[in-house]
C-alpha cells in the first residue's frame, strides 16, 4: 500500500528477487521458491530440525531516479516481521559493481520464528538532515514459509469438525449450542464445525435434492459470511504503524482479507485511505458502530449470501408449488 510521508520519495518500483536458499549451509532445490508467488516454502526439506536458513536477495531500485533525487547515503535494507513472535530483524544489503543491484543474505533462525514471516525491503536515506528516512519500500512483500509443503502464497481455510458438547476441547464446552465457531487467533483461519449440532453435518455433506441443496448452500454461505467479518475484524486489530503512526498492511492472510473487503467498506477511497479510516475508526470509537453495517454489507458479498438466499427461496417456492398441485 501507499503511505504518504511528510518528505519526497522514490516514486518507481523496487523489485525483489530470493536468488537461491540455504538450510544449515546445503542448498534448497529451487522448486521451493517461487518467484511469481513471492513464496519460499522451508518444510519439505527433508529435515524439520535445522537451525538457520539463508536467504540469497536480488534487488533492483529505481537507480536513475535516486542518482537525481534529494536524498544522501542512501542504502538498502532486508526487513524480516512476524507478527505472530513479534519478531523484526533487519538486515544490510550491499550495492554492487554496476551499480544496478543490491544484494545480501537474510538468515533465519528456526527459533525465533513460528510458521510465516514476511520479508520487505526498505530503501532509507538521509533528507532535510535527518538520516533514517524511509524513502521507499517494495510494492509485494516475499512470504517465508515454515509450514508448508509448496510455496503457494494463498491457503485454504481449514474446516474442522468438533463435539462441542462431550468432545475433548473442554473450551469448547461452554458453546455446545453454537453450530459452528470462527477461530482466527491461528495463523490461518479455522472454521469449527459442531457434530453435536443435530443435522449440521448431515445437512452439508450429504444434502440431496434441490431444496436440501439449496438449503446447504445459503447456510454454507452465512458461516462463510461470518468468517469473513471474523478475519475482517483480526485483520483490523493486527495493523502496525509506521513512524508517523500510519496503519500498515499486516502479513500472512490478513493482507488479502484487507484488499478484498475494504473496497466495499469504503467505495471509492484508495486503500491506503481506506485502512487509515478504519483504523482510525476502530482505535477512536468515532462512527465505528456505525461502520458494522457497511462491514456486515461487504462480508455478506463475499459470501454470496444475497444469490444463495434467492435460490432458497426459489427452491422453497417450487417446492410449495408442488405440494399445491
Amino acid at each position: 500500500m501507499s503511505t504518504v510521508y511528510p518528505y519526497p520519495t522514490l516514486v518507481g518500483r523496487i523489485d525483489v528477487d530470493v536468488r537461491r536458499a540455504s538450510i544449515d549451509g546445503k542448498a534448497v532445490q529451487f522448486s521451493l521458491i517461487s518467484q511469481r508467488e513471492r513464496v519460499v516454502a522451508l518444510h519439505q526439506v527433508g529435515r524439520d530440525d535445522w537451525e538457520e536458513g539463508t536467504l540469497e536477495l536480488e534487488v533492483m531500485l529505481p537507480n536513475d531516479e535516486l542518482a537525481d533525487g534529494p536524498w544522501a547515503a542512501v542504502t538498502c535494507v532486508a526487513v524480516l516481521t512476524e507478527s505472530t513472535t513479534n519478531t523484526r530483524l533487519v538486515s544490510r544489503l550491499e550495492r554492487r559493481r554496476d551499480d544496478k543491484h543490491w544484494c545480501g543474505e537474510v538468515r533465519i533462525r528456526r527459533s525465533m520464528h513460528l510458521a510465516r514471516p514476511v520479508l520487505h525491503v526498505s530503501v532509507v536515506g538521509t533528507y532535510g538532515g535527518i538520516d533514517g528516512r524511509i524513502i521507499g519500500t517494495s510494492d509485494e512483500p516475499w512470504i517465508i514459509d515454515l509450514l508448508a509443503q509448496t510455496p503457494v502464497r494463498q491457503r485454504e481455510i481449514e474446516i474442522l469438525e468438533e463435539d462441542f458438547r462431550d468432545g475433548p476441547q473442554e473450551w469448547l464446552r461452554p458453546f455446545k449450542d453454537a453450530p459452528w465457531l470462527v477461530e482466527t487467533a491461528g495463523e490461518m483461519p479455522t472454521v469449527l464445525l459442531n457434530k453435536s449440532f443435530e443435522g449440521l453435518s448431515q445437512l452439508l455433506n450429504g444434502a440431496r435434492g434441490p431444496l436440501e441443496k439449496a438449503t446447504a448452500g445459503l447456510v454454507a454461505a452465512q458461516i462463510a459470511g461470518e468468517v469473513w467479518t471474523a478475519m475482517f475484524h483480526s485483520a483490523l486489530g493486527d495493523l502496525d504503524l509506521d513512524e508517523d503512526g500510519s496503519p500498515q498492511l499486516p502479513g500472512g492472510w490478513r493482507e488479502p482479507v484487507l484488499r478484498a473487503m475494504l473496497p466495499d467498506v469504503f467505495p471509492g477511497l484508495p486503500i491506503a485511505d481506506a485502512l487509515t479510516e478504519a483504523h482510525t475508526r476502530r482505535s477512536e470509537g468515532h462512527g465505528w458502530a456505525e461502520l458494522q453495517s457497511r462491514i456486515q454489507f461487504a462480508a455478506s458479498r463475499r459470501a454470496q449470501v444475497p444469490k444463495n438466499l434467492t435460490t432458497t427461496v426459489r427452491a422453497v417456492s417450487r417446492s410449495q408449488e408442488g405440494t399445491t398441485r
